[in-house]
C-alpha cells in the first residue's frame, strides 16, 4: 500500500500488517493509529528534565511509552549538559519540564533540552509546563520594572519550541506572550471531581477567591459543586501596616474552600483563612494548584486554622514540603490524554468543557 492511503481518514485504515515485521508492533496495546506512526516515523517522545520527572514518568506510562533516554547534568562548574540517547529525528517530542524553584537552574535545562532536540531533527517540539515559573510577573505594576513572563516566552519561542502546553497559567493573558500555538489546561476539573467523590456536603458550602484576580477560577470551581461565592478584599490601613481583610459575601455559619493557582509563602492563604473564622466561617480548606511551598509556608499552613489544603503534583513534593493538612492530587491523567489529542491533532478545549 502508497503511504498516501495511511492519510486517509479514521474507519478507512487498512494497515496490511503482513507487511510489517513482528519488532515493530511488538507492543500488544498500542492502538491502529499507534502502529501508522510508527511506520510514517511519526511518535510520541517523552522527554523530562530533573523539575518533576515523576510525573513525566506517570504520563508516559499512561501513553504506553518509555521516557526517552536523556542525561541532564552538570559539570562541576555548574554548566548543564544534555545528551539524548536515542533517536528523535522526525518525532514528536513532548519536554515535561516545570521552572519551579531552583527556577533559573530549571528554566535553562528547559532551553537547552529545546535546543538539543531541535539539532537532532525532532518534526515537532513541545514543551508541556506544569508550572510556569515568573508568571507572576506578567505586567509593569511598577515603573522601571521587567515584564518577566513575556522574557521567559520569548527565550523558550527562541530555543526552538513549536508548541506549548501550559497548565493554570497565573493569568490567562500570559498565552498572549508566545506567538507559537498555545494550549491551555485547568485545574479546576481535578478538584472538582475529587471534592464529590470525596462526598463533599454542598449544603451551606462557599467558594471563596482570595483576591478579585482570582474570581473566574472560584466560579468555575462554584459552579460544579453548586455552591456560593465570596471573595476576601486585602487591603492596607496604611504604608508598612498589615493587611485588614474585608470578606465580601455570605460565610458565618458555612463551609468554606478557597481557591488560588499557587501556594507559596503561604501568607494570603493562611490570613484569608483566619479571616473567613473570623467572620463566622464553620471550617475552612483550600485547593491551590502548584504547591511551591518556599520559607516559612508549611509552618504557617500548619498554625493556621485551615482543616485540609489540595493541590496538585505539577511540583514535585519533598519530604521536607509535606505537612498532615496536605493531600496532593495527581494530574499526570489529565496531561496524558491531552498529549495524546496534541498528537492526534485532536481537540483539547473540548477536555475541560463542563459536562
Amino acid at each position: 500500500m502508497e503511504q498516501k492511503d495511511l492519510l486517509r481518514p479514521k474507519g478507512t485504515i487498512d494497515v496490511p500488517l503482513h507487511r510489517v515485521t513482528n519488532d515493530v508492533f511488538a507492543d500488544g496495546e498500542q492502538s491502529i493509529e499507534d502502529r501508522i506512526d510508527r511506520v510514517l516515523n511519526y511518535e510520541i517522545r517523552i522527554m523530562s528534565g530533573n523539575s518533576n520527572r515523576p510525573l513525566a514518568l506517570e504520563i508516559a506510562k499512561l501513553l504506553h511509552v518509555n521516557l526517552t533516554n536523556a542525561d541532564v547534568k552538570r559539570f562541576s562548574d555548574g554548566e548543564i549538559f544534555v545528551s539524548i540517547r536515542e533517536n528523535v529525528r522526525g518525532k514528536d517530542v513532548f519536554i515535561v519540564q516545570s521552572t519551579s524553584p531552583p527556577v533559573n537552574d530549571h528554566l535553562m535545562e528547559l532551553l537547552i533540552m529545546i535546543d538539543t532536540c531541535k539539532r537532532a531533527s525532532a518534526k515537532r517540539i513541545t514543551v508541556v509546563t506544569p508550572y510556569y515559573g515568573y508568571a507572576r510577573q506578567d505586567r509593569k505594576s511598577a515603573p522601571r520594572v521587567p515584564i518577566s513572563a513575556r522574557l521567559v516566552a520569548d527565550l523558550i519561542i527562541a530555543a526552538g519550541a513549536h508548541r506549548i502546553l501550559a497548565f493554570e497559567l497565573h493569568a490567562g493573558q500570559i498565552q498572549g506572550f508566545f506567538n507559537i500555538p498555545v494550549d491551555h489546561m485547568y485545574a479546576i476539573p481535578v478538584f472538582a471531581e475529587y471534592l464529590l467523590k470525596e462526598g463533599v456536603e454542598k449544603k451551606d458550602l462557599v467558594v471563596v477567591s482570595p483576591d478579585a484576580g482570582g474570581m473566574e477560577r472560584a466560579r468555575a470551581l462554584a459552579k460544579r459543586l453548586d455552591a456560593a461565592l465570596a471573595i476576601i478584599d486585602k487591603r492596607r490601613s496604611g504604608p508598612n501596616v498589615a493587611h485588614v481583610m474585608h470578606v465580601i459575601g455570605e460565610v458565618e455559619g458555612r463551609r468554606c474552600i478557597i481557591v488560588d493557582d499557587m501556594v507559596d509563602t503561604a501568607g494570603t492563604l493562611t490570613q484569608g483563612a483566619q479571616a473567613l473564622v473570623d467572620h463566622g466561617a464553620k471550617s475552612v480548606q483550600a485547593c491551590c494548584v502548584h504547591a511551591v511551598l518556599s520559607g516559612p509556608a508549611i509552618g504557617r499552613i500548619d498554625a493556621s486554622p485551615l482543616e485540609r489544603l489540595y493541590v496538585t503534583d505539577s511540583i514535585e513534593m519533598t519530604e521536607e514540603r509535606s505537612s498532615p493538612k496536605i493531600r496532593v492530587l495527581a494530574v499526570a491523567k489529565v496531561f496524558a490524554e491531552t498529549i495524546r489529542r496534541i498528537h492526534r491533532e485532536e481537540s483539547v478545549s473540548s477536555l475541560f468543557d463542563e459536562a
